[in-house]
Order: structure tokens, then sequence, then C-alpha cells
């Protein structure tokens, strides 16, 4: 670094020396060296004076002083500094002579000190590993914790080459390196990991796009453009909207613009900084998805890969980070596939991050590569058994790879972006870090950064829980989102099917009680005779939808239970339906006699409470939260009783809707959020008629196949639209029972009364109770 700090300028007022680079040591005792040379004055911070020896020879700071030399002790500022002279020598100097002292002996140089290098000191400090840090900022996020931090340029040759004296090997946190710089230190025989050529190749994004398409690696559709003229070709070729990328210096978003027509290049070309900036085109993808695999490799080649995660964007930047990816197992397979065979096609060792799209017709196509710890990867600290950041630590040095799979189910990851500059910016992020810190499962990564503006990545949140709706739940929570927007983003962990919708009334207990543990589910109708290949659809894909527990009505042969649970490794309840024929012990005895191999729970005929209770302790096991709201209030299940008249009755509606982001077009049934109070002592057909109306206008935005309306007084008795006509009907002959009552019951003039079939022995003084009619309800 040629330019010093501005702090030290006072020292260096008269004649700069040679050229040095400022450096920071991170000790607990610090002490200030001012050397009696004046004809060029050093200010010189050792970690340790007690134990740093100075005689007659160099000293690790490449400085010469005299036996015995005495030296002027100054109380340290909060960080040290030191200026070190140009033929200094590397710390690892004479490492192989000596005995290793714990993990490893040799110093990390890491280019760049972002909150990545942060992550990478952090990750460091657990195994004693030195790391130091190269930054142009002497406050950058790393600077506080890296064993010694350097302020310098990246970019800057010399710079690199005087920090490479001081580490054993050299590593990157961010790819905009001087990478000629890296290629000829490597000829010298420096240890750069990954190798100057993959950084070389990362670095250009159009490099990039042509080697790993040279390797067979699906891509989009890309070219080169030079001036207006290849660039409305391309348009021609890919159609509109069309992505115009720059091929260097492009990250978050930066550096990427969409032309929507013709019209529109020229300033799309402008606002990308010209033809002259190096640009080229992609075709435009319309994906489903962005994922991302985060991809170890150590330095003999093998390489081992993270869940496939999903990645959500906001304004083009990182926003939410879901750990494992909402997808196939085919799509993971697919995903891991390309990002090990891109990995591998690269040189060096470390922890890359792989970018992919996944799109409408099943395909995993490469995005972009990085050739370092990464966004999509920092729920790995909290995750994993081993994080992206030790990882990255063990590759470079040449330590055994650590375990990269998950030591939790479920993980998300949100970053904490600047929403204002200054300190607005800051009161709203310390606003959002209050509520984490309250939220069960949430840890808070700040990265001290000393300025905040919009859109500034500033610190990240990871939540990780039992399940995936576990941590989507707490994130809502985290974010104060709505209550009926919220359960819309909620996956479902709990299925509930039968074979046709009369076994709703049935099933519907099942429902309720899962609603009154807060635990979400869905409802579907899948018939093991009339939609086999329903069936089979819904029960390859359950376990990837993040289902967790099938809850099958069974009714008559009860094929439905067994047939799923032969295909699908998750639990399945059956329950078996009341029919007309046996009274369901058909279906109980279907149930309890599958093969083994194939196992089904079962509970009595008719009990869906019962399966739905079993199930919630079934996802308890693993989920404190549920365990305390089970222990709270664990509901006594009574059995269905008719309505009493004294409740209002409750009409819902469930309709069967298609489900595009699971299933594709495969339909499932949804409480459709329609509910509608009535009074039963007056309730009539016309006012059931105009309430089943009114609940079909309300759900018409779901646009259902059908829809299904059923009848609740509280929580108990459920009818379906059919039955509570009848029941309707039947009120109306009980009032008609109850005006001939009261008319028998009033006395005539004659003294005579009809209500005595002999007409004689009974008198109007006569106070015998009479047994009252008995309501319908």
């Amino acid at each position: 670094m040629r330019r010093l700090n501005p702090t030290l300028s006072p020292l260096y007022a008269q004649k700069p020396p040679t050229p040095k680079m400022l450096v920071r040591f991170s000790s607990a005792a610090n002490c200030a060296l001012t050397s009696s040379d004046h004809n060029q004055d050093h200010l010189i911070f050792v970690p340790n004076p007690l134990v740093f020896h100075l005689g007659g020879r160099r000293n690790p700071l490449g400085l010469s002083f005299p036996r015995k030399k005495k030296f002027s002790m100054l109380r340290s500022p909060s960080r040290v500094r030191s200026s070190i002279k140009e033929d200094g020598i590397s710390s690892s100097d004479g490492e192989q002579d000596l005995p290793i002292h714990g993990v490893s002996n040799t110093v990390v140089g890491v280019l760049g000190g972002g909150q990545l290098g942060r992550m990478l000191c952090q990750a460091a400090s657990k195994m004693a590993i030195k790391v130091a840090t190269l930054d142009p900022l002497e406050n950058c996020p790393a600077s506080a914790l890296s064993y010694e931090h350097v302020v310098g340029s990246f970019n800057d040759g010399d710079a690199i080459r005087e920090f490479a004296k001081r580490c054993g090997v050299l590593t990157v946190e961010i790819e905009h390196v001087d990478a000629v710089t890296l290629e000829l230190l490597e000829q010298q025989g420096i240890d750069c990991q990954p190798k100057a050529s993959t950084i070389k190749i990362i670095q250009d994004k159009y490099l990039q796009k042509v080697h790993f398409s040279q390797h067979g690696i699906p891509l989009p559709d890309f070219v080169q453009i030079d001036d207006l003229t290849t660039l409305e070709k391309a348009g021609d070729l890919f159609g509109y909207p069309l992505m115009i990328k720059s091929k260097r210096l492009a990250y978050d978003g930066r550096g990427n613009a969409v032309a929507y027509n013709k019209e529109e290049l020229p300033s799309v070309v402008t606002s990308l900084g010209g033809f002259a900036h190096g640009l080229y085109v992609e075709r435009w993808t319309p994906f489903l998805k962005e994922l991302s695999v985060i991809v170890a490799r150590s330095r003999d080649g093998s390489l081992s890969c993270y869940s496939v995660v999903e990645t959500i964007h906001k304004d083009n930047i990182c926003h939410i980070v879901e750990s494992p990816a909402n997808v196939s197992e085919e799509v993971k397979i697919l995903a891991n596939d390309v990002a090990q065979k891109a990995i591998g096609s690269l040189e060096g060792a470390g922890v890359f991050a792989v970018e992919l799209f996944l799109t409408k017709d099943g395909q995993v196509l490469l995005n972009e590569v990085a050739p370092r710890p990464h966004n999509s990867g920092h729920h790995t600290i909290e995750s994993c058994y081993t994080s992206q950041y030790e990882q990255h630590l063990r590759a470079v040095l040449g330590l055994p790879l650590g375990d990269p799979s998950m030591k939790v189910p479920a993980a998300i990851m949100y970053n904490i972006l600047g929403e204002d500059k200054g300190e607005t910016g800051f009161y709203l992020a310390h606003q959002l870090i209050k509520r984490a810190l309250n939220i069960s499962g949430a840890t808070v990564h700040w990265y001290d950064k000393p300025e905040i503006r919009k859109q500034r990545k500033m610190g990240h949140i990871t939540i990780v829980g039992p399940s995936r709706n576990a941590v989507k739940a707490r994130l809502n929570k985290l974010l104060q989102r709505d209550t009926i927007e919220s359960s819309k983003l909620v996956t479902p962990c709990v299925a509930i099917i039968m074979g046709s919708d009369s076994d709703l009334p049935t099933m519907k207990d099942a429902a309720e009680v899962l609603e009154t543990f807060g635990v979400p589910f869905e409802l579907t109708i899948v018939s093991a005779h009339r939609t086999p290949e329903r069936m089979y659809s819904f029960a390859l894909s359950a376990k990837e939808r993040g289902i967790q527990v099938i809850i099958a009505g069974a009714g008559g042969a009860a094929h439905l239970p067994g047939m799923v649970a032969s295909l699908t490794p998750l639990p399945v309840i059956g329950v078996p339906i009341k029919t007309s024929s046996m009274s369901g012990v058909d279906s109980l005895l279907s149930i309890v006699q599958m093969p083994k191999g194939i196992p089904v729970a079962t509970v009595a005929i008719g009990n869906a409470a019962n399966a739905a209770l079993l199930a919630v302790r079934m996802l308890a096991s693993a989920d404190a939260d549920l365990w305390a709201r089970w222990d709270k209030s664990f509901p006594k299940i009574s059995e269905k009783r008719r309505f009493s008249g004294s409740n209002p009755i409750r009409l819902i509606c469930f309709g069967l809707v298609h489900d595009y982001d699971g299933l594709g077009s495969l339909p499932y049934m949804e409480r459709l959020r329609c509910s509608i109070e009535m009074e039963p002592r007056t309730l009539n057909v016309e006012q059931l008629n105009n309430a089943r109306e009114a609940a079909m206008d309300v759900v018409q935005e779901k646009e259902p196949i059908e829809a299904s309306i059923i009848f609740t007084e509280g929580k108990k008795a459920v009818l379906t639209m059919r039955e509570m006509e009848k029941k309707i009907e039947r009120q109306n002959q009980f009032h008609k029972l109850v005006e001939i009552k009261e008319a028998l019951e009033v006395p005539n003039t004659s003294g005579d009364y009809p209500c005595s079939p002999n007409n004689s022995e009974e008198s109007p003084d006569d106070n015998t109770r009479k047994e009252p009619l008995s309501s319908p309800f």
C-alpha cells in the first residue's frame, strides 16, 4: 500500500519512508515502541512486548535494533498499528521446522475484509487459526476480529505481494482482486487457493459462461456484443425481454439491466457504462425458483456439497434463503450434479457457491459461480455441523473436510438490508434486531459497518427450527406480517386425505384438532380407485412438499391408507369410515391387516380426532414449541352432538383448488376462509341458500373447481348442506308439533280437555308435568 493511513500522517510529514503497510494486530496486550532513529521515524505496535525478542538480528518486523536497546513504552489506542518494511519476512518462514501447535501454524491471508472475511475470522478463532486480512478500509468488518489487519488495496499488486510475505496461504473473500499478481505469485511458489486461473475465469462473467459451456454445463443462451448492431441482432435472436450484463464487477444486481423492447436498448447500454465497459447478452430465463448449492473442494479435488437452498431476491439482492429448498428429490439431485460438474472444472481448494435457475420445464441451469463463501451459505453457521466458513479454512489449509449435513430440520436466513441512510437506518435495523432477540431459534449477525445506506447488507438473522413451517412462522413474527398473509406462506406439515367428500363430516374432526394446536395442514380428496394417478402423484411428492404426517380416511375396502403408505416414507394414520354395509368394521380390518413392511397406524372407527392428536404428538416430539402448546391446551375431544339450538350455526366452506407451487395442476381441498353465522331458532331453507350464495361469492377469488359447505355449532357438530336441509325440514315439523301442543294445552270454555283421550278424569288443576317434545337440534 503506497498511501499511508491519515491517522499516522504527522509522523511522516517530512519525508515518507519507502512503501509501507499499515498493520493492525489483534491482541489484548498492546504497546507502542518508538525508535530513537530520527532519520526515519517509525511508529511500531507489537502484540506482546514481553515476549518480543529484540536483539542484534533481524526480527519478524524486518527492523534491526542493537542489543538491549531501550524503548519508550506508550499506551496503545484501541487498535494496534505498525509500519512494516518492504523486506519483512513471512510469518510462516521456518514453519516446517516447528512443531504444529493446535490445528495449524499457517497464517491464512484473506484478500478482502468485508462480512465474509469477518465470519471467516470467527470460524478461525474456534480453532485458533491465524487469519490476516487485506482491505482498503481500516475499519472494515473483519478488522476487529482478524489476527492481523493490513490496510491496502486487494487490487494493488505491490500491496498483495507485501501481504503475501506475511502469510502461508492466500485466499479471497471477494473475487474482484488482482488476479494477474496472484498468477505471478503462484509462479514464485506462493500458495493461492483457489488458483489464480479460477479467479480469472470467474471475474469475467462472459469468460465464465464460455468456460462452463465448454464443459457441457447447462446455461441460458448467451452472446457477446460489441456495438448496437450486434445488440439488436441478439434481441432478434433471443427476443424480449432481453438481459444485458456487464462482464466484470457485477454483483448484487449491479451491472445487470433488462431491455423490454428494441427502443430501450440504447438507454440500457448507457446505464451500464457503454459498450467499452464490456457487455454480453443472455436469453431471458423465466424461472420458477432460484437455487444455490455450496460446494467445498479439497486440495486433492474431492467435492462435498451442502443442502440445496432456495434464494429469494428483493430488488436483485438476496433477501431470504430457505434451507433445505422446497423442491423434489429429483431437482436436488440435478442441482447437485450441475454444481459438482461446474466446480470440478475449476482449479484450487476452497468453498464455492453455485447459483442456479429452476425452470418451468424442470431444467436446472447454471447462473453464476462465486469462488468463496457466499450469502446463500450464511445459515450453515447455525444449521450445519460444519459451517461454510470453517469448511473454507479446512479446504485451503489442506485439512479434512467437515460434515456439511444439516443438524436441524430447517433453517431460514434473512438479510438485514439498510432501509434508510444515517441514524434513521440504524434505528430501523435496531428495531428488527430487538424483535429477533425475542424469537426462539434466531441468531443475529451484525457486521459492524460504520455507514448504512439503502439496500446495503448490514447483517443477517438465521432462524433454525424443527420444520419449514416453524421457521417460516417465526420469520413472519419477526417481520410482523399480517396473519392472513403469513398463513399463505406456511407450508402444511399434515395432509388429511379421503376418498370422497362424503367422508368430510368425519375427517373434519381431524382438521379441527390441528387448528386447535396451530398445526398447518392441507385437506384434499384422493381416491385410490377413481383417481389412482392423482393418488400416486400425491404420495410421491408429499415429503418434498414438507408434509410430515398423512391422515387417510378409509371406507369400504380401505385401500387408500395402505396404498399411500406403500408409496411414501411418511407415517400414515388410517381412519376407518363408518359404512352402511358393515359400519366401518370392514375398513378397520383392512387397515390392520396391511402386509409386513407397509406400516399403517389406525384409530377407532370414525375417530379422526384421535388420528390428529396422534399426529400432533408425533410432530411435537421434534418441536419444543408444539410440546408447550400440547401441555398448555390439551383439548378434550368429545363425541359429536346434534345442534342444541343455543349456539349460533356457522357455515364453513371448503373448495377443491389447484396448487401451482407444489403439485403443478394437481387439485387439493383447502379451507376457503369463509365463515357465516346464523341464528338456529329462526333458520329456514331460504336463509340457508342465501348463506350458500354469499359463501360462493366470497371464495370466487380462489376459483375452486368445486366447493363443499359444512355447518358447525361451535366445534362440535358437522353437517353437510344436504343434512342441514333435512334438519331444517325436521325443525319445521317440530315447530308444527309445538303449535299443536300449545293449542291442545289451552282450556276451552266448556271445561273439556281434548288432551285427555277419555275426556273425563283430568281437571284444570292437575299439575302433572308432561314430557316436553325434544328438538331435532
